[in-house]
C-alpha cells in the first residue's frame, strides 16, 4: 500500500492531473482527437487512438471507484484515512515503527466550547501531524481524538529516537489553537511500538501494541509517553451495559476509591485527598474510569457507587487517624443523580455519625454544570443541608459550566476548583496567566478558597503559587493511589517538606 501524506495543494494538483488525463470528461474531446489524429497521422494514428481511448476511459472508471472507496473510509472531520491505512500496509514495505497519539482534553474541550470547536481542534491537530511527518509516513485517524502513525524505516530508529520524535509531536500539538477568537490549549499522550519489542510485528500487531502502550501512558497522566513492552495489555473494553458485572464489581470491592493528594501552596502541607473511583478487574485488569462510569450511569448504579465511595473514604479517614497521620479531610464527588436523591442528606449524616467523623472533614464535590443547570429543589436542598451540617462544598471543573455568582452564593460554595483547561501551560502562556489571575481575583472578592486541578508540571505549580492559588492537585504532586500506598506517601511528603523552600506569592 502506498503511503502518501502530501499537503492539500499537492493533493489537489495530483487530482487535477488525474482528471485531465483520464477523467470521464475526456469523452467530450473524442471527436476533436479523432479528427486531429487522422489529419496529422492518417489511418495509422487513428487506429492507435481507437485502441488507446477505451483503455483510458476504463482506467478512469477504475480510478474513480478507487477514490470513491478511499473517500468513504476517510474520517469526515480530519480528512485523514481510517485505521485500514495502517493495518492494510503490506508487511515488508519498509514501514518500521508505530505511534498512537491521543488528545488528552478533547471531551473537556467539547463540553466547554461545543462540538464545532472540538472538530476544528481535531482538524488543526491532524494538519500539524501531517506537516510534522514525512510524505512517506502514514498518518491515520483512529477513534475520536486519536491518531495512528506508521513511520518509514530508516537506518537508525531506536527507543531514544522514538522518544525524541514523540516529544516533538507533543510540542507541535501543544501550541495554542485559535478558533473564532478563542485560544484552545491541548496536550497529547503517546504510545509507540518498535518491531523488536512486539510479539506480532505485522502492521496490525504494531498498532495494537502502540495502543497498549498508550493505555499505560493514560495511567501515568496527561502528556505521558510510553513505549510498548512485552506483557502490556491494551485498553479494557467492557461488554455493552453489562449490569450484572458492574453490580458484582461494586459489591465485591473491585471498584474502590484511589486517593490523590491536595496540598497548600503556602506551606506545602497536605490539606486533603480527593477520592477517585478506580476498577481493578480480576481478569481484565485496570478499567479506565471513562469506560465504566458512563455504564454505571446507564445501569442506574450511581447511588450505589456513591455509597461505596463514601463508606470507603470515611474508612480511610479512620485508618489515617489510627496511624497518627494528619489528614485534614477527604473530598468525595457527588453526581447529579445522587444529589436528586431525597434521602441523600440523611444517608451522609448517618455515615458520619457511624464513623464518628467531623462533617468538616468530608468535602462534598459538585460539578459546576450541576450548579449552573440545576433548578431541582431536591438538589438545592441536599447541598444546602450538607453545607449547614458543616461539610465544605467544592465547585468542581470551575470555568466549564457557566455557574453564576448568584448560584455560587445560593449553594454556599466554600472552594472553587479551577479546571485543568485553564491550568495547562499557565507557567509560559500569558493569556492563561491572565485568565487564572482573573478567577483568583473573583474568588478573593467572594471570600472563596481556590484549588487548581490537573497541575502536571513543577512550572505550573510554581506559577499558580505566585499568582495566589491556595491549593494544587495533580500529577506533579502525586498520582491517585490505593489506600495502602497513601501511608508511605504521606511520610515521604512530610520528609520532603523539611528540605523544600516554599515559593512566596506574588503581591496582589
Amino acid at each position: 500500500m502506498a503511503a502518501t501524506n502530501a499537503g492539500p495543494k499537492g493533493t489537489q494538483l495530483k487530482e487535477l492531473l488525474r482528471m485531465a488525463l483520464v477523467g470521464p470528461q475526456l469523452a467530450a474531446f473524442i471527436p476533436a482527437l479523432t479528427l486531429g489524429a487522422y489529419w496529422y497521422g492518417g489511418e495509422g494514428l487513428l487506429l492507435v487512438l481507437a485502441l488507446l481511448l477505451p483503455a483510458l476511459l476504463a482506467l478512469s472508471s477504475i480510478l474513480s471507484r478507487h477514490n470513491a472507496q478511499a473517500d468513504a473510509h476517510a474520517d469526515p472531520v480530519t480528512g485523514l484515512p481510517g485505521q485500514s491505512a495502517i493495518t492494510g500496509i503490506v508487511q515488508g514495505e519498509g514501514h518500521f515503527a508505530c505511534l498512537v497519539v491521543e488528545l488528552d482534553d478533547l471531551s473537556a474541550i467539547r463540553a466547554q466550547y461545543g462540538q464545532s470547536v472540538a472538530e476544528t481542534v481535531m482538524q488543526r491537530c491532524a494538519d500539524r501531524l501531517r506537516t510534522a511527518m514525512r510524505d512517506t509516513d502514514v498518518v491515520a485517524s483512529l477513534d475520536n481524538g486519536c491518531f495512528g502513525i506508521m513511520i518509514e524505516k530508516k537506518r537508525r530508529v531506536d527507543l531514544e529516537v522514538m522518544i525524541q520524535l514523540s516529544g516533538r509531536l507533543q510540542a507541535c500539538l501543544g501550541d495554542p489553537i485559535a478558533v473564532d477568537g478563542t485560544r484552545v490549549l491541548t496536550t497529547a499522550s503517546i504510545g509507540f511500538s518498535l518491531p523488536a519489542r512486539v510479539e506480532d510485528p505485522t502492521p496490525a500487531g504494531m498498532l495494537a501494541a502502540a495502543e497498549a502502550a498508550l493505555a499505560e501512558a493514560r495511567k501515568a497522566g496527561p502528556s505521558s509517553i510510553r513505549a510498548y513492552a512485552i506483557g502490556m495489555r491494551g485498553p479494557v473494553l467492557l461488554e455493552s451495559d453489562d449490569h450484572d458485572e458492574l453490580a458484582e464489581a461494586l459489591e465485591t470491592g473491585q471498584i474502590v476509591p484511589w486517593f490523590q493528594p491536595q496540598i497548600s501552596t503556602d506551606t506545602g502541607e497536605l490539606t486533603g485527598f480527593e477520592a477517585l473511583a478506580r476498577w481493578e478487574h480480576p481478569e481484565k485488569g485496570h478499567v479506565a474510569p471513562g469506560n465504566f462510569l458512563p455504564q454505571v450511569t446507564r445501569a442506574g448504579l450511581m447511588d450505589r457507587l456513591g455509597e461505596v465511595m463514601l463508606f470507603r473514604s470515611l474508612t480511610a479517614l479512620c485508618e489515617w487517624d489510627k496511624a497518627g497521620l494528619n489528614v485534614p479531610g477527604v473530598a468525595v464527588n457527588f453526581s447529579a443523580e445522587e444529589l436528586r436523591n431525597p434521602k441523600l442528606f440523611e444517608k451522609v449524616r448517618w455515615e458520619l455519625d457511624r464513623f464518628d467523623v467531623d462533617p468538616k472533614r468530608l468535602t462534598v464535590e459538585v460539578l459546576e454544570n450541576v450548579v449552573a443547570q440545576s433548578d431541582d429543589d431536591i438538589t438545592t436542598r441536599n447541598i444546602a443541608s450538607l453545607a449547614k451540617l458543616g461539610c465544605p462544598i467544592d465547585l468542581d471543573d470551575f470555568g466549564t459550566g457557566h455557574a453564576s455568582i448568584a448560584n455560587i452564593r445560593r449553594f454556599d460554595v466554600n472552594r472553587i476548583k479551577i479546571d485543568r483547561s485553564f491550568v495547562t501551560h499557565v507557567d509560559n502562556d500569558r493569556d492563561q496567566q491572565n485568565m487564572v489571575a482573573a478567577i483568583l481575583t473573583m474568588a478573593e472578592r467572594l471570600n472563596l478558597e481556590t484549588l487548581a486541578e490537573g497541575v502536571e508540571s513543577h512550572g505550573e505549580h510554581a506559577m499558580l503559587a505566585q499568582l495566589g492559588c491556595g491549593h494544587v492537585q495533580g500529577y506533579s504532586i502525586a498520582r491517585p493511589m490505593p489506600l495502602d500506598q497513601t501511608f508511605a506517601w504521606i511520610g515521604e511528603h512530610q520528609l520532603k517538606l523539611t528540605k523544600t523552600t516554599i515559593l512566596p506569592r506574588r503581591a496582589g
